[in-house]
């Protein structure tokens, strides 16, 4: 069976000793996210995935989701008492507003543990994961009667969220769409189409399902600037927030796929479902986008969650697999064999990895913090450098750490040789749910148009160019090191005290160096980290 451990000291140095998340202090949210609360709620964090969900994974894979003859869909056993067990215990709302019932914390911290929850098993943590980016959608969009109406459910975890775009004929050219909203007398509109590839678009683990769905208002103009989003949600809301008539939307179809199959990918059929107009009309890509670009960080983020939990089984198979001898000789003389760790070939594998995996996990963690600048400084040059470096660096994300991680996954699956092809080392189901990452959200190639095509010349190549000069400059010399962490990011009113950025304790080689605290080499072929 496969194994996970969340990688909690690894993130730990990067928040405290690369990133120095203290001097975010003067950002709401950021002063009450102490040095011992964040490494309280990664390792809480990391129990939840590593006792609760991993043990579902296989599970979830053999069983899929279940429709029935009503339309209903049931989840894979297990599921829906883990998911009450996330819900309880806050984990939807981390970093949403408490005036909805969130705890306000950096979207850093949620970004995290979607690593630890995808790396666990992917497919639940597409649950959770596309009602965020719902609730971010209605935050930034929604009115504030629909705020008060959907948010503080969605984030207590009693209803989820879904996105709903991909037509029959259209998947990335939205302009294509034909799913109509006729407008009706009450303001509401009637939505009726069918979208496919719905994640997560009908289960039994919440007492409802708010569909983000992009439709075309009768008489908008062709082409993606006529297009409009509406919350249509699967059971109507009665005036005092009860539930109230179920609406007209219905899961058609579970598709039939490749992994992730405890995730419930739906055809779903409106016919004259009530929805309520998020926006402005024709102006609904808009909307859309929100969630899409959290989706694609996130979609990111299973990348590198997919490689890291692949990454984990086969340095600890590399290990205790024995096969032939060193070529310089034989490194374990009292064994039959040594561990296959020693040839040059699965260290090369191992060590390809775990570069990725460490280097992904910062560039994440980095970005993960522009974007809590983004919505949370009071600073207009701080957002828009911060949103520059976002809108730069979420097609990069998206497609690189999806590509690599996916490669990742199969390098893995190479060191088990003939174990890795089969079911029960759980090395090909790795490889089959992360085959998804590099396909939705936008393809690759769709990314690669969207950073040279947009990103890349937009405002004059100002964030490519911001972007060069960070990385240049980030690293202060030696002579420049205290002054530089002593001086607050941002300016504003909660500046980091003079002390500068809490720091945990260092974290000690044996903490930091791969799967349960251990180098992924035997003591005899440790080399230097520097």
């Amino acid at each position: 069976m496969p194994i996970y451990k969340a990688p909690v000291d690894d993130v730990l140095f990067l928040l405290t000793d690369v990133f120095q998340i203290g001097r975010y202090d003067n950002l709401p949210g950021f002063s009450d996210a102490s040095p011992d609360l964040l490494e309280a709620i990664l390792r809480e964090a990391a129990r939840l995935c590593e006792e609760v969900v991993q043990p579902l994974n296989r599970i979830g894979d053999k069983e899929g989701c279940k429709r029935h003859d009503d339309g209903s869909v049931t989840t894979p056993k297990g599921f829906k008492e883990a998911f009450k067990q996330y819900s309880d215990g806050g984990w939807m709302g981390i970093s949403a507003p408490p005036e909805f019932g969130g705890q306000g914390l950096p979207e850093t911290i949620t970004t995290i543990v979607n690593e630890f929850l995808c790396s666990a098993s992917m497919a639940f943590g597409m649950y959770p994961g596309l009602t965020q980016g719902a609730i971010a959608a209605i935050l930034t969009h929604g009115t504030p009667e629909q705020k008060q109406t959907y948010l503080p459910k969605m984030i207590e975890g009693r209803w989820t969220g879904t996105m709903n775009l991909t037509e029959p004929h259209c998947g990335t050219d939205l302009g294509l769409l034909r799913t109509k909203a006729v407008k009706q007398g009450d303001g509401s509109y009637k939505i009726s189409g069918t979208k496919i590839f719905i994640s997560a678009g009908e289960h039994d683990m919440a007492e409802n399902i708010v569909h983000l769905v992009l439709a075309r208002v009768e008489g908008a103009p062709a082409g993606i600037k006529g297009t409009t989003l509406f919350v249509v949600p699967k059971i109507l809301p009665n005036a005092d927030g009860a539930l109230g008539a179920r609406n007209a939307v219905a899961c058609g179809s579970i598709e039939e796929k490749m992994g992730i199959h405890a995730n419930s990918t739906c055809v779903m059929n409106y016919d004259g479902a009530t929805g309520f107009l998020i926006g402005e009309e024709n102006r609904g890509i808009n909307a859309m986008f929100t969630m899409m670009n959290e989706a694609r960080l996130g979609v990111g983020v299973q990348g590198l969650a997919v490689s890291e939990v692949a990454y984990q089984n086969a340095a600890a198979y590399a290990k205790d697999r024995l096969q032939g001898r060193a070529l310089t000789g034989a490194k374990f003389k009292d064994k039959a064999a040594d561990p296959i760790i020693v040839h040059p070939d699965v260290r090369r594998m191992l060590m390809t990895m775990r570069a990725f995996n460490e280097g992904a996990r910062a560039l994440v963690a980095w970005t993960a913090l522009q974007a809590d600048i983004t919505h949370r400084s009071g600073d207009d040059k701080a957002r828009q450098a911060a949103d520059d470096h976002m809108g730069l660096l979420t097609p990069v994300i998206k497609a690189m750490l999806t590509e690599q991680g996916f490669a990742n996954t199969v390098m893995a699956q190479q060191i088990y040789g003939g174990h890795g092809y089969i079911a029960e080392h759980g090395m090909e189901q790795f490889v089959r749910d992360g085959r998804i990452a590099m396909i939705y959200e936008g393809a690759n190639g769709i990314q690669a148009l969207d950073l040279v095509g947009r990103k890349l010349p937009k405002d004059g190549g100002r964030a490519l160019q911001a972007f060069l000069a960070e990385g240049a400059g980030r690293w202060p010399r030696r002579g420049h090191e205290r002054q530089a962490r002593h001086r607050p990011l941002l300016p504003g009113p909660h500046a980091a005290r003079d002390g500068g950025a809490p720091r945990a304790r260092p974290i000690r080689r044996g903490e930091h160096d791969g799967v349960a605290g251990r180098s992924i080499l035997t003591p005899s072929f440790t080399e230097s980290r520097g």
